[in-house]
């Protein structure tokens, strides 16, 4: 058992309490503080001002939104299964509250009195349960789908359900080289690991695909596939309104702090004080509550990243979208475990230098990002049948279909001897008109 655990051990009642209301209320003020931030931000980005109404610089504007949300109707579509309908929001939301709980940050400080460490528990399989509440949390998706009985939100839900399970291989892949070096899977002990060197300079390829992988699992642009309003109006929470809807909100902004700070966690060095502050007076900004204002920092770092994106990036097509998951990620993924396996065990025996270590680990990462872009995509075979659009080179049904001419339109002409005239000047049967 770790320092950190037994000191969580330890913790009375009282404090277990107050963590768990300090980390609720941090998570939703993140959420109401990142919404801002988002409309700010991309606001800038555009050329406008963004919210600056309700209250100064417009921080006020998400509370408001909240507020309103809650106050509005509650539908229900008649063809939606009551009970499912109800608790697939309270499903997609609460894993994504439980994933903090083991996330370090800070180190051993003292509240009141009694000494304890800023985190509310500490698992020897703490990354295992981040895996298993994102995957708990797309049942939430996949039953609101199911549930609103309507085409478009089952559509999205599926998608999502493609999505999350696709993404969450690379992610989990790109965990085990920090598992290899820190030799535990529990969050405490990988940011202890990382006191001599931050693991996003020594595993760089494993950092550039948990990025990614984060991205892709929150649902986010140039990934929001599952919300596509183009093809699938509002996708899977097309059906829901207030506080219903209010949920699926809370949990994808949740879900975006939660994937930060694990990203801090695993690659940043989680609390710890960036270089050159780390070196300054033996570590004193790595102790009392300075390591929560660097913590916060590398969060919202990671946060501006999401935005930044929104920003930036058109939405991918579907099929390129799998295709980086299954063809580029996890390949990839798979070659630089082996890679980073083979060196470490090199490295071990003493086999290899420093500066042959390093100077290995940047060929193989040459190498895979020369096989990422390098490597043509094989395309499918044209069908036969199939005639390409004059000018786009994309597929289009066979064209065999035949519309039939339009027959000559009877215009009726009334002749000075009171008879009609029919088409093309034939005179028409008598009584006609």
């Amino acid at each position: 058992m770790t320092r950190t655990a037994e000191l969580l051990a330890d913790d009375p009642l009282w404090l277990i309490l107050l963590k768990v209301l300090v980390i609720f209320v941090f998570l939703v003020v993140m959420t109401l503080l990142t919404i801002w931030a988002e409309r700010r931000v991309i606001g800038r980005m555009q050329h406008r001002p963004g919210p600056n109404r309700a209250g100064p610089f417009g921080l006020l504007q998400s509370l408001a939104d909240g507020l309103k949300l809650a106050f509005k109707e509650d539908i229900r579509p008649v063809l939606a299964d009551k009970w499912v309908y109800f608790l697939a929001p309270v499903i997609s939301a609460a894993p994504a509250l439980v994933s903090f709980s083991v996330i370090p940050i800070g180190p051993e400080v003292t509240i009141f009195g009694e000494r304890t460490a800023l985190q509310l528990v500490d698992l020897p399989v703490g990354l295992l349960v981040v895996l298993a509440c994102a995957s708990i949390g797309v049942y939430g998706i996949v039953l609101a789908g199911w549930a609103s009985g309507s085409p478009y939100p089952l559509l999205g839900s599926l998608r999502s359900a493609a999505q999350v399970i696709s993404y969450e291989i690379a992610m989990g892949l790109s965990f085990v080289a920090v598992i290899m070096y820190s030799g535990t899977l529990s969050t405490s002990g990988i940011v202890e690991a990382q006191t001599g060197g931050w693991f996003f300079l020594l595993l760089p390829f494993s950092f550039a695909v948990y990025v990614v992988s984060m991205v892709g699992e929150t649902n986010r642009a140039p990934f929001d596939l599952p919300e596509a309003e183009s093809e699938l109006v509002g996708g899977f929470h097309t059906e829901y309104s207030s506080l219903k809807f209010a949920l699926f909100f809370l949990a994808e902004y949740i879900n975006m702090v939660t994937v930060s700070a694990l990203a801090t966690t695993l690659f940043l060095g989680g609390w710890h004080a960036p270089w050159p502050l780390s070196l300054i007076g033996d570590g004193v900004f790595n102790t009392g509550w300075w390591p929560v204002l660097w913590f916060l920092g590398k969060t919202v770092a990671f946060l501006f990243f999401f935005i930044w994106l929104r920003g930036t990036l058109p939405r991918l097509r579907y099929d390129q979208f799998m295709n980086l998951g299954w063809k580029v990620l996890v390949p990839l993924s798979l070659a630089w475990i082996i890679a980073v396996t083979v060196i470490r065990a090199l490295r071990n025996e003493e086999a290899v230098t420093s500066q042959q270590f390093l100077i290995g680990g940047g060929v193989v990462i040459a190498i895979l990002l020369a096989a990422t872009f390098l490597i043509p995509d094989r395309k499918p075979a044209k069908d036969a049948d199939e005639i390409p659009l004059a000018g786009s080179g994309y597929p289009v049904p066979p064209l065999d279909l035949q519309v039939p001419e339009t027959p000559p339109r009877r215009t009726p002409v009334r002749s000075g001897a009171g008879e009609v005239a029919g088409p093309e000047g034939e005179e028409a049967p008598h009584g006609n008109v």
